[in-house]
């Protein structure tokens, strides 16, 4: 699979200074994690759930989460796992089939071993488990479970805990139990692939919900949190984890109190003025003005609840030409004294040492997600990436 593979070889080329690079489920966690790119929840309760995951890799798709918690009904729950190993057995019955990354969201631990075993040949579609309301003590057992089925079926099995509970979020709580979650994530290291944020049980603790005009880091009980699991967990001197950014709750716009977050000029230039209506009517400015602060506050990829949200994620992460050119230029050999040196865009200044890290990152982002030539904007690659 591969970012933007569902767009034509000759569009790829006229978008593209550096193609996306294809993967696998058994490439390397770490190019793993940052290609995790929007995933794409899906209650396992569908009962197409099989033909809607080939449906939604065929639109870019490259991560899905097959949900046995919250968005379904504690009743359903049995039904809903019925239901997953049909329709996973179903898909794996399909020779030509290419599915994204799967991941089960479950809500015990015991369901592990016992869809693991239910699954039979079929887990060989399954990358790993979403492990909800993630704290040391909760968590450890999911973990334990996780690698006793690693084990049993001989596959390697990611895990992806979500930080949403209380304990995360009160104040008085937060640093311990941020230092727990440490402990437990990096006693499993090997096997968690990212760590997801549960910013809907944040604002649930509160009784809040930000508007389609406001983003998460509007909301600064929720920013406060954000910022300190990035502090704590996201360090990029090799003991942190990939973080991804929270979900976006809205697909359409009925009324706006702001002016749109959108400016026009981007969109006159490349003549889609009616692309940025669309994106207004579906109140996408408030997504990608989000998803841009999740990048600037250290997040990469997003929880996705619906379709239409999976582009402007995978269209925000490409790299561009000014970003790759300034990450080569400061991780060159002969630039590992340090030192500062002008951007070959001539419009800031690059010191080495300091920002090695985000030009390893940025490289790392452009291998999964390629780089953009240097006319091309992320208005182009939304036009480009929309289903036909």
């Amino acid at each position: 699979m591969r970012h933007f593979g569902h767009v034509a070889p000759e569009v790829r080329q006229r978008l593209f200074h550096r193609e996306p690079r294809d993967f696998t489920a058994d490439s390397p966690a770490r190019l793993l994690a940052t290609a995790l790119g929007a995933t794409l929840y899906s209650p396992a309760t569908r009962p197409s759930l099989a033909d809607d995951i080939l449906k939604q890799a065929g639109n870019g798709v490259v991560s899905m989460v097959l949900c046995l918690e919250d968005s379904i009904d504690d009743a359903d729950v049995p039904a809903g796992e019925e239901n997953l190993v049909r329709q996973l057995a179903d898909l794996g019955s399909r020779p030509a089939a290419e599915p994204p990354l799967l991941f089960i969201r479950v809500r015990a631990p015991e369901q592990i071993p016992d869809l693991v075993r239910r699954l039979g040949d079929s887990v060989r579609l399954l990358s790993g488990f979403v492990l909800p309301k993630f704290t040391e003590e909760r968590g450890l057992p999911f973990l334990e479970a996780l690698t006793a089925a690693e084990t049993h079926t001989g596959r390697r099995l990611f895990a992806m805990p979500v930080l949403e509970s209380p304990e995360l979020l009160y104040r008085e709580s937060r640093v311990d139990t941020l230092e727990g979650i440490s402990r437990a994530v990096d006693k499993y290291r090997d096997r968690v692939l990212a760590l997801r944020l549960g910013v809907t049980d944040f604002c649930s603790s509160y009784g809040l919900r930000r508007a389609p005009d406001m983003t998460a880091y509007d909301v600064q009980v929720v920013a406060s949190v954000i910022a300190d699991v990035v502090n704590m967990l996201g360090r990029a001197d090799g003991t942190g984890f990939t973080v991804t950014g929270p979900v976006w709750e809205y697909f359409r716009h009925s009324e706006r109190m702001f002016k749109p977050q959108l400016r026009q000029s981007p969109f006159l230039e490349v003549q889609a003025v009616e692309l940025r209506e669309r994106l207004l009517e579906h109140a996408m400015d408030g997504l990608l003005r989000e998803i841009s602060l999740d990048q600037a506050n250290g997040l990469l990829g997003k929880t996705c609840i619906h379709p239409s949200h999976v582009l402007p994620v995978h269209a925000l992460s490409v790299v561009s030409h000014e970003e790759f050119s300034d990450a080569q230029d400061i991780l060159r050999p002969e630039r590992g004294g340090g030192g500062v040196l002008p951007s070959a865009y001539t419009n800031k200044m690059n010191e080495v040492k300091p920002h090695r890290a985000w030009a390893e990152r940025t490289l790392l982002r452009a291998e999964a997600f390629g780089v953009a030539h240097e006319d091309v904007g992320f208005v182009e690659l939304l036009a480009a990436g929309i289903p036909g």
